[in-house]
């Protein structure tokens, strides 16, 4: 084991990742047939198309992510701090990214997976 502090403090879930094999039937299916509200639907960036659905009320968003695409498939969470949250996961998982990544439209977030492979996210909260 670590002497890093551990747990950290998760502070909720913002959204969980659905791969699509075709985002934009996968967005009418949500919003049309399930009554999902259309939060946002951007090109990031060549390659890397975001679809966020929601309900009313809900904090919690459904991404529907190309499932070959750039961003992660997976669970993403906040924290009060991402440098922090990263030195506790690598102390206890060396293959964890040695960076957190800073982009200039988002907050500072990091990837891992858990002990069954499942990708998760730690952004920082803002």
């Amino acid at each position: 084991m670590t002497d890093v502090p551990a747990p950290i403090a998760t502070t909720r879930i913002i959204s969980v990742s659905i791969p699509a094999s075709d985002q934009e039937r996968a967005k009418q299916y949500y919003c049309d047939l399930l009554g999902f509200d259309l939060l946002i639907d951007e090109q990031l960036w060549p390659g890397a198309r975001l679809i966020e659905v929601g309900l009313p009320g809900s904090e919690v968003v459904l991404s529907l992510l190309d499932r070959d695409g750039e961003i992660p498939i997976g669970v993403r969470m906040a924290v009060p701090d991402a440098d922090a949250a990263h030195r506790v996961i690598k102390a206890h998982d060396p293959s964890v990214r040695d960076e957190v990544l800073r982009l200039d439209f988002a907050p500072p977030m990091f990837e891992f997976t858990d002990p069954d492979g499942n990708v998760l996210v730690y952004l920082q909260e803002v």
